[in-house]
């Protein structure tokens, strides 16, 4: 047992090692879900500041509201979704190079090759929402009345709990194809019933209702928590719990529904 875990960490490692060395080749994908989502941020922070001032009024610390408070954590929800399916990209690649074969036959246990699939996705989400945070705030004024420990602890749970939804999707998906279509649907839908396009307050009374189901919701009450209403780390308890068993639920699903068995069909 004491010789196994090393190995096992070095064949994860291994994989992950692998996995960076093809983001590296091709940052494109992190670069337009970095730079697409700061324009869209731009066009409409006025439209968040207007519901910023029919819901609070005047700024309870006096320092007026820029329209960033809702814009940067909103746009960023939004976007993060988007990059849920390089989860599934990184399996797709194997099937259409034609090596998911020998991984499946080499030493790395599934277990091993699904973590390591994860990591560099978990690494990618992680680096898209710091920039975001990062270069809205200064780009548009954002500024964090509360702490920014809740900000970062909901930022990790959020990826944790897309990159767990990115292994429901490739075990659902059969064609990469699919993949893009409900990855896209999916963020789109989310980020609808989730209030980041809008306060889930001024949505109809049926997607308030749903709401409290998606883990859009719970980013956006941590983040804007943390943002609007000053919250502490002790104010990001229950959205971090929440989105950690919404990643639980979905890893669960995830192991039960993938195949190792399963052929994919990929771009080529």
């Amino acid at each position: 047992m004491r010789e196994s875990l090393p190995q096992s960490v070095r064949r994860v490692a291994a994989l992950v090692r692998h996995d960076l060395r093809l983001h590296r080749a091709d940052l494109t994908p992190l670069v337009t879900m970095t730079v697409m989502p700061l324009l869209i941020m731009a066009f409409v922070r006025p439209l968040y500041l207007s519901s910023l001032s029919t819901r609070y009024g005047t700024p309870p610390d006096g320092v007026p509201f820029t329209g960033a408070e809702l814009a940067v954590p909103g746009v960023a929800v939004i976007f993060s979704f988007f990059l849920a399916a390089d989860v599934g990209y990184g399996v797709f690649r194997e099937h259409g190079w034609r090596t998911w074969d020998r991984l499946r036959t080499g030493p790395a246990r599934p277990f091993e090759v699904l973590a390591g699939r994860a990591v560099v996705p978990l690494l990618v989400l992680l680096v898209q929402l710091t920039l975001l945070f990062s270069v809205g705030g200064l780009l548009f004024g954002l500024r964090v009345r509360g702490s920014y420990a809740a900000v970062a602890a909901v930022g990790v749970c959020l990826a944790l709990c897309l990159v767990a939804f990115g292994f429901v999707l490739v075990a659902l998906c059969r064609t990469v194809m699919q993949l893009n279509v409900f990855s896209n649907v999916a963020a789109l839908l989310f980020a609808g019933l989730g209030g980041t396009l809008a306060p889930v307050e001024q949505l109809p009374g049926w997607v308030q209702a749903l709401a409290h189901v998606t883990p859009t919701y719970w980013a956006m009450r941590g983040f804007t928590g943390a943002v609007l209403d000053g919250d502490g780390l002790g104010g990001a308890v229950l959205p971090c719990l929440v989105l950690l068993a919404i990643a639980a639920v979905l890893t669960a699903a995830g192991l039960n529904r993938f195949r190792f068995e399963d052929r994919k069909v990929s771009w080529s």
